[in-house]
């Protein structure tokens, strides 16, 4: 505790949301896996399984529209540690006898979940460039992409988490020792985030949630279609498809989902690196229309092999890897540039907007991934993904270009 007292303000607060960040991650990944596997073991349809995360998503696009309001208006610790409360909620939700687990109330409980989920996200993303200096892009770049990696790969460890506990202590034991744990975080949290992060100065209208910001505009409409394309083959039908076409149990699924996130959330974190190695400036909108074309081709390719018959189990398992890898830096580019672009002054708003559309991607591609599968099987929902990954990389190309000299793996500046 002392030396963590000794540290820098700015370090101290980076420290505490990171921190509250993965604490929140580690619970949402391993509630989702919980959740999925749980009803899918009961004999839903895939269908019916992306019907219970329906409001989960649904609530996201509205959480980050309101949300980004919220934490200009009330400060982003406030924003943090409510969306932690609302997590607690949510699980506490699903402690209730299994003869009361009903369709509905699993909605309900995901609804406050997807609240908590993105007022969380929205207010860890906003307080980032609210500690670095106005200029900074390469740290900008580097702290950004270390904080979304370290998130996903905390969320691959969620997936495990889930499935491991499913499998050692049953649906009701899981979700009880994570209500426990988050609920001391929001304790910790409360006591020691800085009070006023992110509050703007100047008063915040409600209209004012609807970005006036063209690059904000065009790179939120770029996000839309980026998530959607993930989730309309990742978020329902692989893991279906992985314990229908393989025989894979609990564990095998949820430690696969789970390596294969950590992985991505790696790849995340070193995206400057990668990007270094190819351009000296710090990405814009050319770079990301470009990874995003490139990305285009990997389910399309997948797909095809799919319906040949090429080796399914390693055509599935290497173009995962290869998807996770370019979707990463994709991801990634995304989380730097909605920061740089954001407002100083109520960054949350713009943040909040553009998660917003980040979650409307996610409610298309989980409602895809279910219908599409349960009419089509996998092979359709990869050539949705394709699809949107073009519409991606068509509307960067609408993005501002610009030219910084700026080298994003030089030493922070402090």
């Amino acid at each position: 505790m002392q030396f963590f007292t000794s540290l820098p303000s700015s370090v101290r607060q980076y420290l505490l949301v990171t921190g509250n960040y993965w604490s929140f991650t580690l619970t949402d990944g391993a509630l989702r896996m919980l959740v999925l596997l749980h009803f899918h073991n009961l004999g839903y349809a895939p269908l019916e399984i992306a019907l219970l995360f329906i409001f989960y998503e649904f609530f996201g696009v509205v959480t980050n529209l309101v949300g980004g309001w919220l934490g200009a208006f009330l400060g982003l610790n406030r924003t943090m540690n409510m969306g932690l409360a609302l997590q607690v909620l949510a699980l506490s939700m699903l402690l209730v006898p299994s003869s009361l687990l009903s369709v509905a109330w699993v909605m309900a409980a995901q609804a406050f979940s997807g609240i908590a989920k993105d007022l969380n996200k929205m207010s860890a993303k906003s307080a980032i460039k609210l500690l670095f200096p106005t200029g900074a892009q390469g740290a900008l770049y580097r702290w950004v992409a270390l904080l979304t990696g370290s998130k996903n790969a905390l969320k691959g460890i969620g997936f495990f988490l889930g499935g491991a506990l499913l499998a050692l202590m049953g649906f009701r034991g899981a979700i009880l020792l994570m209500a426990v744990g988050l609920a001391i975080v929001w304790v910790l949290s409360t006591k020691f985030l800085r009070e006023e992060l992110g509050k703007a100065k100047a008063k915040s209208r409600f209209r004012d949630v609807f970005s006036k910001s063209r690059a904000v505009n065009v790179l939120a409409a770029a996000r839309l279609f980026l998530f959607a394309s993930r989730d309309t083959w990742f978020v329902i039908a692989l893991p279906i498809f992985l314990s229908n076409q393989f025989g894979w149990g609990h564990w095998q699924v949820g430690a696969f989902l789970a390596a294969w996130v950590i992985g991505y959330g790696i790849v995340q974190a070193t995206a400057p690196k990668i990007t270094a190695g190819i351009s000296s400036t710090v990405p814009d909108g050319k770079a990301t229309m470009s990874w995003a074309a490139v990305l285009a081709l990997i389910p399309a390719m997948i797909a095809l092999a799919l319906h040949f018959g090429v080796h399914p189990l390693l055509t599935t398992l290497v173009g995962l890897l290869a998807f996770a890898v370019v979707f990463a830096v994709n991801s990634s580019l995304h989380s730097y540039l909605i920061v740089s672009y954001a407002r100083e002054d109520g960054v949350s708003m713009d943040v909040g907007f553009y998660y917003m559309a980040n979650a409307m991607g996610r409610l298309l591609g989980t409602l895809l991934s279910g219908w599409l599968f349960q009419i089509a099987g996998l092979e359709m929902c990869l050539v949705v993904s394709s699809i949107f990954l073009l519409a991606t990389a068509l509307i960067s190309l609408a993005l501002p270009k610009h030219g910084i000299d700026s080298n994003p793996t030089a030493p922070a500046v402090s």
